[in-house]
């Protein structure tokens, strides 16, 4: 089993770190599967008190979301628009921080460990394509500072879907 990384400084500062890591691995690649691969598992690395990290992506025409690369347990494989807190968040186009996901109507519990979520969309010309889903078995795991930075990591891959 591979140790998580260890990063000194402060929270923001480890995640300028984690940020220019995305950058430098996605750069000038435009295959948005190897990308998402590749995020997943450095975010995995990267974050501490975590059970699940991936991204989910809309399966064609439909308002559905199909899972894609991921590091952990066996997911859902299909979350409809609207479901649970992913389909939430590709239907209303808002990132979803979730401090007790016990307490989200309609939570789809793919991992009874899971207590805490955020989920981030992922756009491409405007529409959600995806959204980036990261689990915990902590309450109140993600604030502010995970959530500002998250989004700069799924803006960085957005920059490179062509």
């Amino acid at each position: 089993m591979f140790q998580k990384v260890e990063y000194s400084g402060t929270k923001e500062q480890q995640y300028k770190t984690l940020t220019s890591q995305v950058k430098a691995l996605t750069h000038d690649e435009f295959n948005l599967i190897a990308n998402l691969a590749n995020t997943a598992a450095l975010l995995n690395q990267f974050l501490h008190d975590i059970n699940w990290v991936g991204f989910y992506l809309k399966d064609g025409d439909r308002d559905e979301l199909v899972l894609g690369p991921f590091v952990g347990l066996p997911a859902c494989v299909r979350i409809p628009f609207g479901k649970g807190v992913c389909g939430t968040s590709a239907q209303t186009k808002t990132v979803q921080r979730i401090d007790n996901v016990h307490d989200f109507p309609g939570h789809i519990a793919c991992d009874a460990a899971s207590n805490s979520e955020i989920v981030i969309p992922l756009y491409h010309n405007g529409e959600v394509i995806g959204v980036l889903d990261i689990d915990s078995p902590e309450f109140n795991r993600f604030d502010e500072t995970d959530q500002q930075y998250l989004q700069e990591i799924v803006q960085i891959i957005e920059g490179n879907i062509k």
